[in-house]
């Protein structure tokens, strides 16, 4: 209890002294002694998320009940919500027709008074993937190369956590690497990537690769889709930086396509909110879930960074 209380106020000091600093600096980095016996880990401390009460929205604490589930297990769930309405075994998902399951979900929309079209899914437990003990080392390094090139820290945290955090990953669709970057993508940021070679494996050149994509494209493209609806930002807003996310992970037209639809007069968590329930061009529902996993990674690794470790520095 007395350990608790020590980080809880280290974490609150250290969250002042974000605070009072210059809208453009970066967040405090600290340095997390306890986790590992035989090296310390350097993370961001991301308390505004708590400051702004990100950490009581639906979505994030939907994927954070997925994350510490198993695989075998599921929650029939609200798409539009992210409401659980019940945990199931998979096993027991599987053996009911799809008659079956149609009823369940039928029945659900009549409860809850929900529209015909409203989608009920099923969705797996996803604990085997987001090992966030295994990502938790390369993230100080993350942070720091990052920093390097003058690229806000808050992405490759962020990244790290939701994009590779058990294994080197390769998706569906061909993306690679720490931090998920297309072949395409990371040619043409000077990576090499062909039969004899793929850099993406590398983590410094996949982390310097990232962090040139967000400030050249990432940054600049959003600040345009901004600057011509006249909406106020800064580059430390926690919206802001979920948008920056969004166009990582969807690219700039998509995410236009989708603002375009909201059509805003001011950046807020509600945009962001209401872009989770958006739909334009590419901008699906995996795009939609993106920033959603951001928040809810981010929280997971506070959560064990304050009930497991000995004590946090500030590295600044």
């Amino acid at each position: 209890m007395q350990k608790l209380i020590i980080i809880s106020l280290l974490f609150g000091a250290l969250l002042m002294v974000s605070f009072t600093k210059e809208k453009e600096s970066y967040d405090e980095v600290v340095e997390v002694v306890g986790l590992s016996d035989t090296t310390n880990y350097n993370f961001l401390n991301t308390e505004q998320l708590y400051v702004e009460r990100w950490d009581t929205l639906a979505q994030p604490q939907f994927w954070r009940t997925l994350m510490n589930l198993p695989s075998d297990s599921a929650v029939i769930n609200i798409a539009s919500t992210r409401q659980i309405i019940k945990k199931i075994a998979i096993k027991e998902w599987d053996k009911l027709s799809d008659a079956q399951k149609d009823g369940i979900r039928d029945s659900i929309r009549t409860y809850y008074f929900l529209s015909a079209d409203e989608k009920v899914f099923m969705t797996s437990g996803k604990n085997d993937f987001y090992d966030f003990k295994k990502v938790m080392p390369s993230i100080g390094r993350g942070i720091e190369v990052f920093k390097e090139n003058n690229v806000d820290p808050f992405y490759a945290q962020a990244i790290l956590l939701i994009e590779s955090p058990n294994k080197l990953q390769k998706s569906p669709v061909g993306a690679h690497g720490s931090f998920q970057l297309m072949k395409n993508v990371a040619i043409m940021l000077g990576l090499k990537v062909n039969k004899y070679e793929d850099e993406r494996k590398d983590f410094d050149k996949s982390a310097w690769a990232a962090a040139k994509l967000i400030r050249t494209v990432c940054v600049p493209e959003l600040n345009k889709i901004l600057d011509e609806r006249c909406i106020e930002y800064q580059a430390n807003d926690i919206w802001y930086r979920l948008l920056v996310l969004h166009v990582y992970h969807a690219g700039a037209g998509n995410v236009k396509k989708a603002i375009d639809v909201i059509n805003p007069e001011k950046g807020n968590m509600e945009l962001i909110t209401t872009l989770w329930q958006t739909e334009a061009a590419g901008f699906r529902n995996a795009s939609q879930n993106y920033s959603q996993l951001a928040l809810a990674s981010m929280l997971e690794l506070n959560d064990i960074v304050y009930h497991n470790c000995h004590s946090i520095h500030s590295k600044n």
